[in-house]
């Protein structure tokens, strides 16, 4: 007969572990003071507001404790993610436990009094979020918005091959798109050079008022979905703790044992074929342990145990009896001691040191981040040797550039984006890398392999997510997307930089890698994919973030993009947004030149003005490629028809810059801003985005309203390229016209000048829909020709 008894004791232990993590994570819930229950409840010692979420935790709470164990016993290095939205009662627990909490927090320490701290502060003004938040130890992970923990999970294991991302996935979020789609990143992995991820889907049956799908499904068919996803899944379901207890501990064994042999074989002998990889479904009941009716409905097991089980816990007497009772029913004495410490023996169940999962440092990627070893951005210049004396693909010299530091920095950098790397000219990066696949490749595939660092999938949610793992956990990337469709992830990066802004605030928190965007194949040169391809929208959404948190670049040229990509990819703690055409353009400026303006974000361009050393009749000004060549366009139509136009041509790089200081660290002072756009004479503004935006950052500068700004209007077709810059009126013509429109000095001589723009205009018009193609003077116009 075998002898069972240590595991049993085993067991036992790890059992009292959950149960002093239900105990905490219900006092967070509802107590002020009273932590250890030393006296009866009364209402004074309730929260007068009762928020947080008790339905799920409890499973991650059994869940964090059966890690603990296998983390001990093989020494392994594994970050914990929760899925379920609103799981931080249970995440806060276990690193209080753990003793991480304590250590970052002092006051929180662990005994009584700390105790009390930890309980006052959850969902509590000044205290912390129910979420698992950038303020929680471990967490690379913020439970607000549901969907994206697989995705955070396999961006952290991306060239991290001791890394395990043990992500619990809870049912309710498993019905989000960016979910249902992440369980395809087990095609992205390598074995050979990743870490792995072990997911966790823990069916409670239930959402915030309703069943969840995969709940509801029968068994055969739910297994089947996740072998078809390509998983190994292993089910463990019960109510009765000790069955669960011994279940998942044989489940995690099978699964650990799993991943190792899958790396094992793979590191030895190279990558085969793809492997299947493990997963667990956990079922369990929905607030267990908790209250089983409440007021004669029944509570654990369904929606109602969703967030609080007892509600007026301070003026219902019968329920402060019966929370009484559930937190005693965890028997807080044995656990934790007339002083409010842990027992030694339960202590002693988890890691110590940074194999503790809240002190894990990939958890808090900023301790592990490295610079990228960066070519000099100088050595990709495009030869100017006079200002639209040269056509190049902005983008193609950036993926030059992107090259050779994929190449330099092969363990600690990625690009990831859409099916459109070719597509948007950065495909010199398949000279040093391919495309990632573990699935199936064939002979006809071009840079595809199972060792590639270029992460294409078709959904934008698994690029974002899988970037914000990678760089949360301590690596550098980059991700490029057509401009309409990075709209997909406003609300990702929404969180992301809520992430960036809140962890400025936490001294233990460390830089990490600034997220940054390439926008390309943008709204001006979407042409021929027309109106559903058009809209520059994006931008005035991450505008509306914290000034220390956002920034928004539009080079003119490679040479200026270049210099913004070599800045970008060196800083920390941003968001930067980086908007450049991909299609051959005029160049401007010569590297030092562009190094120059992008160092002071926007400026005069003197040798475009014809103001020089006196007041200007209009300012010129534009931010975009193709605003700017339209723009130049416009005043060398200014320059040659009406050459006694004082005109001063002002560029911007850096959008930011034209915001009050107070408003954003890049604002140009109002001194400087009046000496380049003048306090009182008009600004015709030629934007690359919607007309509103440089309003909203102008709008505290002197006399904002002399500022017309063209941008686009919503208005766009498949037609030709200056066919759309003439239906949002940000074209040549159109631009002179509004010079002479508001210009006092020049109105009176404007007449025959008038009159051959409006000529222009319909020849324009009829010739394009007569051709299919922009007339030759206008496609092929250089500045100075």
């Amino acid at each position: 007969m075998t002898d069972t008894s240590g595991a049993d004791t085993d067991l036992a232990l790890l059992d009292a572990y959950w149960r002093a993590a239900n105990y905490l994570s219900v006092g967070q819930i509802y107590l002020l003071d009273n932590p250890l229950l030393q006296r009866p409840l009364r209402p004074e010692d309730i929260k007068p507001r009762l928020l947080g979420h008790w339905g799920t935790t409890p499973g991650l709470n059994l869940v964090y404790a059966h890690l603990n164990r296998i983390i001990r016993a093989r020494d392994l290095d594994v970050i914990f993610i929760a899925g379920p939205g609103h799981g931080g009662p249970a995440v806060v627990a276990n690193t209080y436990l753990e003793g991480t909490y304590s250590e970052l927090y002092p006051h929180v320490t662990p005994d009584t009094d700390g105790m009390r701290a930890l309980f006052r502060q959850f969902s509590f003004p000044g205290g912390i979020p129910s979420h698992a938040a950038p303020e929680t130890p471990g967490s690379i992970h913020e439970g607000g918005e549901l969907g994206y923990s697989l995705l955070h999970a396999y961006g952290a294991v991306y060239d991290n091959p001791d890394l395990i991302a043990a992500c619990v996935v809870g049912d309710g979020e498993a019905e989000t798109g960016a979910l249902a789609a992440s369980w395809h990143s087990n095609k992205f992995i390598n074995p050979a050079r990743d870490g792995a991820v072990l997911p966790i889907l823990h069916l409670n049956g239930y959402k915030i008022a309703g069943p969840t799908v995969l709940a509801r499904l029968p068994e055969d068919e739910l297994l089947q979905l996740l072998a078809g996803y390509g998983h190994a899944p292993v089910v463990v379901a019960g109510d009765d703790p000790a069955t669960v207890h011994r279940g998942l501990a044989a489940a995690l064994d099978r699964a650990f044992d799993d991943i190792a042999a899958i790396q094992r074989e793979a590191r030895a002998h190279g990558f085969q074929r793809r492997p299947r990889w493990p997963m667990i479904v956990l079922r369990t009941p929905k607030g267990w342990t908790g209250p089983k009716e409440v007021d004669g409905h029944p509570v654990e097991g369904t929606f109602h145990a969703h967030q609080v089980p007892l509600g007026g816990v301070r003026s219902n007497p019968a329920h402060l009896a019966q929370l009484e009772a559930w937190m005693r029913s965890y028997r807080p004495d044995d656990l934790f001691g007339h002083e409010g410490r842990l027992r030694a023996d339960l202590a002693a169940l988890a890691p110590v040191g940074p194999r503790r999962m809240g002190a894990n440092p990939n958890a808090n990627g900023g301790l592990l981040l490295r610079g990228l070893d960066m070519p000099d951005f100088r050595d990709y210049a495009v030869m100017v040797d006079r200002p639209g004396g040269v056509d190049a693909e902005a983008t193609r010299a950036a993926g030059r550039f992107l090259r050779d530091i994929m190449a330099r920095n092969d363990r600690s950098f990625r690009l990831f984006g859409p099916d459109e790397t070719a597509s948007n000219r950065l495909d010199a990066v398949f000279e040093v890398t391919d495309r990632m696949s573990a699935a199936e490749i064939r002979p006809s595939d071009e840079h595809v392999a199972t060792d590639g660092r270029v992460m294409e999938v078709l959904s934008e949610h698994l690029c974002q997510g899988w970037l914000e793992g990678y760089l949360l956990t301590g690596r550098h990337g980059f991700f490029s997307c057509y401009e309409a469709f990075i709209h997909i992830i406003d609300s990702m990066f929404n969180q992301h930089a809520k992430w960036l802004k809140v962890t400025r605030q936490i001294p233990w928190r460390a830089s990490i890698a600034s997220l940054n965007y390439l926008l390309t194949s943008h709204v001006w040169r979407q042409d021929h994919n027309g109106f559903s391809h058009q809209d520059p929208g994006f931008l005035d959404h991450v505008v509306s973030k914290k000034a220390e948190i956002a920034r928004v670049y539009l080079p003119p040229d490679a040479n200026t993009l270049l210099s913004v990509v070599d800045h970008c990819l060196r800083s920390r703690d941003y968001v930067n947004v980086i908007v450049a055409g991909k299609q051959p353009s005029p160049q401007w400026l010569d590297m030092e030149a562009a190094e120059r303006h992008c160092a002071q974000g926007l400026g005069v361009w003197s040798w475009a003005s014809t103001d020089l050393n006196q007041e200007p009749d209009a300012i010129l000004a534009c931010a975009g490629d193709v605003p700017t060549l339209e723009a130049l366009a416009a005043a060398d139509l200014l320059r040659r028809h009406m050459p006694e136009a004082r005109i001063r041509f002002v560029n911007v790089v850096d959008l930011m810059t034209l915001q009050s200081p107070s408003e954003h660290p890049h604002g140009l002072s109002d001194r400087d801003f009046d000496a380049l756009f003048t306090r009182d004479r008009p600004v015709i503004f030629a934007f690359h985005g919607y007309p509103s935006l440089i309003h909203r950052l102008i709008y505290r500068r002197s006399q904002p309203s002399r500022f017309h700004v063209q941008g686009y209007r919503e208005e766009g077709t498949t037609t030709t390229p200056f066919d759309m810059t003439v239906l949002n009126g940000i074209d040549r013509f159109h631009l002179a016209g509004h010079v002479l429109d508001h210009a006092p000095r020049l109105q009176p001589k404007s007449g025959h000048l008038r009159q051959l723009l409006r000529d222009r205009l319909a020849e324009h018009h009829a010739y394009v829909r007569a051709v299919g193609e922009d007339m030759p003077d206008v496609a092929g116009w250089r500045w100075g020709g």
